[in-house]
């Protein structure tokens, strides 16, 4: 794996320390009621503290199904928006990036992360183009094209929208915690047509498969009584789309829950609380940090219910040298009722300890 850029430290630090101690007017505040205007709320979103396009997805090959995650985040330094250097880290991107191949066994995983400058590492207001020296993410005619070269594996993908854009939440709005503030702007595109080539293991592979792509932006932070959180995002085989999350203390307790599930061409239902639950049917231990993950769960969102299986199980990603945060990030089997399966990706935060944001 390349070694991260030096800024890296910048970005936890910013991330972890920075950020809380600016006052709250210096960041813009996620507001309910808010109408999401495309394609301007594709780009970026740089008077907001923190923001992150996730596109995760299965992949098809002659070998076998591979799963993959793309992350870019944009984070907004304040503490140095007053010194009129150019090179002024007023705002800093982290990306990684993940290839899950049972051949394999665990995840190939990189990382880039720079203070933005024009033309080298940005993320663009107005529409997604978001980049880091060789890696990007940006539309291009339509669909989005995800380029990342790193030591050992490359992704050169097209994602072609197949569906209408989902708003989560209300409209868009997604509360994440038991107070109104704790919330993100937040959309995603499921059901992504995806082509292109994989590098790894010494071969380029054509592939084609789904993928899923998540976009939010918030200012606010974790609650202080959070300790994680579990999310899925669920592309079924007959064009349905589930996103569901809960948020848990640090005692267990489920803090917040929000699920939508939308089938192949009508209108999203939105659940929350007692409607949206997780159910742990098997878990795996990391042989590297003893962390254990509940990989296989049952989710259950207005009476209908879904049980998730693993690609493989260590999909265990180490990213303590950047953001601080340790956590098991997946490719899923999907099994469900009346033969309403598919693929997604399952995201388990907190189990290796809170996370720091």
């Amino acid at each position: 794996m390349r070694r991260p850029h030096a800024s890296i430290v910048a970005f936890a630090a910013a991330l972890a320390f920075a950020a809380p101690f600016a006052p709250a007017a210096a960041f813009d505040p996620v507001v309910p009621g808010t109408v999401l205007q495309f394609p301007r709320d594709l780009g970026a979103h740089p008077g907001f503290r923190i923001e992150w396009w996730y596109v995760t997805g299965q992949l098809d090959t002659e070998g076998g199904p591979l799963g993959f995650q793309v992350t870019f985040f944009r984070v907004r330094n304040p503490a140095a928006e007053g010194n009129p250097s150019r090179f002024a880290p007023r705002q800093l991107l982290f990306a990684h990036a993940a290839l899950a191949d049972p051949a394999v066994g665990s995840l190939l995983h990189g990382e880039r992360s720079a203070r933005a400058y024009d033309g080298l590492a940005e993320a663009k207001p107005g529409d997604t183009d978001v980049r880091i020296d060789d890696w990007s993410l940006a539309r291009e005619s339509g669909a989005y094209r995800a380029r990342i070269a790193s030591e050992g594996f490359a992704l050169d993908l097209t994602l072609t929208p197949t569906q209408p854009l989902l708003p989560e939440g209300d409209r868009g709005f997604s509360r994440k915690g038991p107070r109104p503030s704790q919330a993100s702007e937040y959309y995603s595109e499921p059901q992504l047509h995806v082509t292109g080539r994989v590098r790894a293991r010494g071969a380029v592979r054509e592939v084609t498969g789904t993928a899923w792509l998540d976009h939010e932006w918030s200012s606010e932070y974790l609650a202080p009584e959070a300790a994680g959180w579990d999310w899925l995002g669920a592309n079924l085989d007959d064009g349905s789309a589930v996103m569901a999350f809960r948020m848990r203390s640090r005692d267990g307790r489920v803090l917040w829950s929000q699920a939508t599930v939308r089938a192949r061409g009508g209108a999203p239902e939105s659940f929350s609380g007692d409607a949206v639950r997780f159910r742990e049917l098997r878990a795996w231990r990391s042989p590297r940090t003893g962390t254990a993950y509940p990989v296989a769960m049952e989710v259950t969102v207005g009476g209908r219910r879904w049980t998730l299986e693993p690609l493989m199980d260590d999909q265990e990603l180490d990213a303590r040298a950047s953001t601080g945060t340790l956590y098991w990030e997946g490719a899923v089997r999907i099994a469900g009722e009346h033969a309403r399966g598919g693929r997604g990706y399952l995201e388990l935060t907190g189990y290796a300890g809170r996370v720091p944001f």
